[in-house]
């Protein structure tokens, strides 16, 4: 879900101006990479600049609300408008993917006006910009670890708004990522005859607070069950297992552990409610 707009509109009388403004505003020489025309240094209306760029955010035209914006900021630094601007801009970025300018904009707003009621917002939006950035399992999860960081701080501080609420959703789901990883990288040391190493990273996910309410516990769960069956530690294999069933008892992950266990004549007291995934069911889920 794309984070919504922070502030409305800017009203005055002095919108006539808009559209002579939108008209005849001056550009100059481009910059940087993209050979964007950037707006001349002209003093304009703040009510107008801050209106235009607005009206560039409704047709989303994010670049050229961020040029707009930055104007407001530049030429009515410490003002009201200023720092409407700068909330503007991190979400101008956002929408453009521009994540690092975004967290840079936010960065600044925290800067300028740390005890202001949009510091929630400009904390909600690093976090979100770094959760937005987030990787599949095989990569490297700095983006999750930023975004974790980021998020229990606005639901700490900031409890009671929407960005708390929403973030707390968002926690769930960088957690469910991070099990997500640990799991990758178990299941890698056990087709790698790493046992110990497997062991290690399956009893994080069951036993890490942050990840209990994950989708990968019940795997993570079984998985402990065979490489314990595999080292012939069959007490520890029939003890995961219970509490596989007991928590996961129609889990096809518990049916996979209580077929292998029966193999190995140390069948649970608990039947499992759910059934075995078929091989084809393994490889395209749902």
């Amino acid at each position: 879900m794309r984070s919504s707009l922070p502030v409305l509109k800017f009203r005055s009388s002095r919108l006539i101006l808009l559209a002579t403004l939108a008209a005849t505003v001056a550009v100059s020489a481009c910059a940087g990479n993209n050979n964007r025309p950037r707006l001349a240094y002209e003093e304009r209306p703040v009510e107008a600049l801050y209106n235009t760029g607005y009206e560039r955010l409704e047709r989303k035209r994010w670049r050229d609300a961020i040029d707009y914006f930055q104007e407001v900021e530049r030429q009515h630094p410490y003002s009201e408008w200023s720092r409407r601007a700068i909330l503007m801009q991190i979400y101008a970025y956002y929408q453009d993917n521009a994540y690092q300018d975004a967290i840079a904009a936010a960065d600044r707003f925290i800067q300028l006006f740390p005890g202001n009621p949009s510091a929630a917002y400009a904390h909600y939006m690093k976090a979100v910009c770094n959760w937005e950035q987030i990787t599949d399992v095989g990569r490297d999860q700095g983006y999750a670890q930023l975004a974790l960081t980021g998020l229990r701080y606005v639901v700490r501080n900031y409890e009671g708004t929407p960005y708390a609420t929403d973030a707390m959703v968002k926690i769930d789901m960088v957690n469910d990522q991070l099990a997500g990883k640990e799991m990758a990288i178990g299941r890698y040391y056990q087709r790698g005859n790493q046992p110990l190493a497997a062991i290690n990273r399956y009893k994080t996910v069951v036993e890490n607070p942050d990840y209990q309410r994950t989708s990968h516990v019940p795997e993570a769960l079984y998985r402990l069950v065979e490489v314990y069956v595999g080292l012939g530690l069959k007490d520890e294999a029939t003890r995961n297992a219970a509490v596989l069933g007991y928590n996961y008892p129609g889990s096809p992950w518990y049916a996979e552990a209580y077929a292998l266990l029966s193999d190995e004549g140390r069948r649970p007291e608990v039947a499992p409610e759910g059934r075995r995934e078929s091989w084809l069911e393994r490889i395209i889920p749902g």
